[in-house]
């Protein structure tokens, strides 16, 4: 059990009435956490944030501890006159807790002495927390006691949680939190409701621990990674615990691991974070290739491709850093450059394999009806350019894989694997040009790109029939070829049916011609159609203008002010001046000056 030391204020006096304060806990604290930092995982800024609020508290209050010398001033019953009091205590538990989850978050995890520091701000948000559940208990209305015994509770459970200790006691916390939060979450807004499930779903993957940890619950490693891609800051400190064991877990499993084996070659291991860093990478590639990857979201699969590219990518940093730590000696340096290109070609091969899944999404988006309007539309230059980046992971592997002197078999069966991967994907690539011409009514480009993906389409499917290639490939590559057959047929039908009816179609423009333009569009725009529904926007995938309203719009005769001009200045007789006109006097000194 937790013993804390919370001062206990005496009593109001019986004829005094005490204000009764309303929080909602978990919408404040929310609220706060997502503007603030926690929406990305940023707890230090969380925590700066706490500190500035609490110090904007302390002063709007007047309730400072002195001027120069501390004078601790605790908050009691008789301090808390206003709702602010209650803010305080509680921004205080949440500032210590967010120090705590710092720690936690440190990219090696906390050391030793880190994690005395680190639980003693666990124990300080639990001592606030406990007295911010009293203080509401007596002060506040029964939602906001309720609340704060929920929060108080959830604490507790944190710091027995990471003591890895009392797990009884963490489970009693933790299942009494819920129960609160499962019987708010049935009144109060919309709002509030769904706040109060998020925190019930984020609770139930810690009580679920807890009674695999006392023995009540045998959970599996693949729940495990389940509740992993769950979000929350309530998971946070779960994730962490169970990276911690993951990561234990590993260490132990790498120490029998000395070697990596890659096309025929064993490349020694010595390093201990490499070793780590490629067993975390095996585990997520059992992932996708084991029984249950069909089942698995293509989201899913995506986030599962970046941790494994995240973990080569530490494990190729520790085999250079290791290189350029090696000095003079020549063998391991050898045997340090084959584990670097063994890791660098592993990583081009899942490269491709998640840019082939990228295909994979955006053909069934091209396919496939679009019934929400929001949804993007996927045009054939997209996959244009994702066969572009396909050949070229190709082409680097490809590369990678025959810079090696002394070649082996199974080198040389996968250099002639990439070629024709090569080949099916220039192939793909063609056909979805050709579609892109196509849409674009460029009937003689589409039909020599199908006919020329046609061609790199039958000789693919025959070389990997000759290489006795996957039945799944060369199914897909049959039909790839019967689609540029018949597209190619459709395009040359289309061509030759534009080609006849072009003579009419210029006769008919001819004849529309207008030389004052009345009759430039024979077409009604939508606003002078308003009562017919038809579009005027046309289909997404083509590039027609769309017919709203003529633009730049005609000119106009529109009135304006009458013309005057001034016709009887050119016959009036002004009388002469000269009169008037100052006379030049010219003396025998003016000339000598001249």
């Amino acid at each position: 059990m937790l013993t804390m030391e919370i001062d206990h204020p005496k009593p109001n006096a019986p004829d005094q009435v005490s204000p009764k304060f309303s929080i909602n806990v978990l919408q404040l604290l929310k609220s706060a956490q997502m503007q603030h930092g926690l929406r990305h995982g940023d707890y230090t800024r969380y925590r700066r944030y706490c500190t500035a609020r609490l110090r904007r508290l302390y002063k709007s209050l007047k309730f400072t501890h002195g001027r120069g010398k501390y004078t601790r001033r605790a908050v009691t019953e008789s301090n808390v006159t206003e709702v602010r009091f209650l803010h305080l205590v509680l921004y205080t538990a949440e500032r210590a807790w967010s120090h705590a989850m710092e720690k936690r978050q440190l990219p090696d995890g906390p050391t030793a002495r880190q994690r005395i520091y680190l639980i003693g701000r666990l124990r300080k948000a639990v001592k606030w927390a406990t007295l911010f559940s009293h203080l509401c208990a007596i002060k506040g209305d029964s939602r906001t006691s309720l609340e704060s015994e929920a929060y108080a509770s959830y604490m507790k459970g944190n710091l027995l949680f990471e003591r890895d200790q009392n797990w009884d006691m963490a489970l009693m916390n933790f299942k009494s939190a819920r129960a609160v939060y499962e019987q708010l979450g049935k009144y109060g807004d919309l709002e509030n409701q769904v706040l109060c499930r998020e925190r019930v779903e984020e609770l139930e993957p810690s009580i679920r621990y807890c009674l695999h940890k006392i023995g009540e619950s045998n959970l599996q490693a693949s729940e495990l990674l389940q509740i992993d891609e769950m979000e929350g800051p309530a998971l946070d400190l779960f994730k962490a615990k169970l990276e911690a064991v993951m990561a234990e877990a590993r260490s132990q499993q790498a120490a029998s691991m000395t070697e990596f084996h890659w096309l025929g070659h064993r490349f020694p291991i010595s390093n201990g974070k490499t070793r780590v860093a490629i067993l975390k990478a095996q585990e997520l590639e059992k992932d996708l290739h084991g029984p249950s990857a069909d089942s698995l979201s293509a989201e899913r699969r995506l986030a599962i491709f970046d941790k494994i590219f995240t973990a080569y990518h530490e494990a190729r940093s520790c085999i250079r850093s290791d290189l350029a730590s090696s000095g003079n000696a020549e063998n391991v340096k050898d045997d340090l450059n084959g584990l670097d290109k063994a890791v660098s070609a592993v990583l081009g091969q899942r490269t491709i394999e998640r840019n082939q899944l990228l295909v994979s999404i955006a053909k069934s988006k091209l396919t496939r009806r679009r019934d929400d309007k929001s949804e993007k539309v996927t045009k054939p230059e997209e996959l244009v350019r994702l066969y572009d980046l396909l050949l070229q992971n190709t082409t680097d592997l490809s590369d990678l894989v025959n810079s090696g002197r002394d070649r082996k078999p199974e080198e040389l069966s996968f250099s002639e694997e990439c070629a024709l991967k090569s080949l099916s994907f220039r192939a793909e690539r063609c056909f979805y040009l050709a579609k892109s011409y196509s849409l674009s009514g460029k009937r003689a480009e589409a039909y020599a790109l199908y006919c020329r993906a046609r061609s790199l389409a039958e000789e693919a499917l025959h070389n990997f029939q000759i290489a006795n290639g996957s039945d799944q490939r060369i199914q897909q590559l049959k039909i790839l070829c019967e689609e540029c057959r018949s597209n190619s047929c459709i395009e040359h039908a289309k061509g030759m049916m534009e080609e006849m009816k072009a003579p009419e179609n210029l006769s008919k423009r001819i004849s529309n011609i207008s030389l004052t333009g009345a009759d430039k569009k024979a077409e009604k725009f939508l606003v002078e159609k308003l009562d017919t529904y038809e579009s005027a926007v046309g289909d997404a995938n083509t590039k027609g203008v769309p017919r709203i309203e003529v633009f730049p719009p005609a000119f106009q005769a529109i009135p304006r002010n009458p013309i005057v001009l001034d016709l009887a200045y050119n016959f009036i007789e002004f009388p002469s001046l000269e009169n008037r006109m100052k006379k030049d006097k010219k003396g025998f000194i003016s000339r000598l000056w001249r």
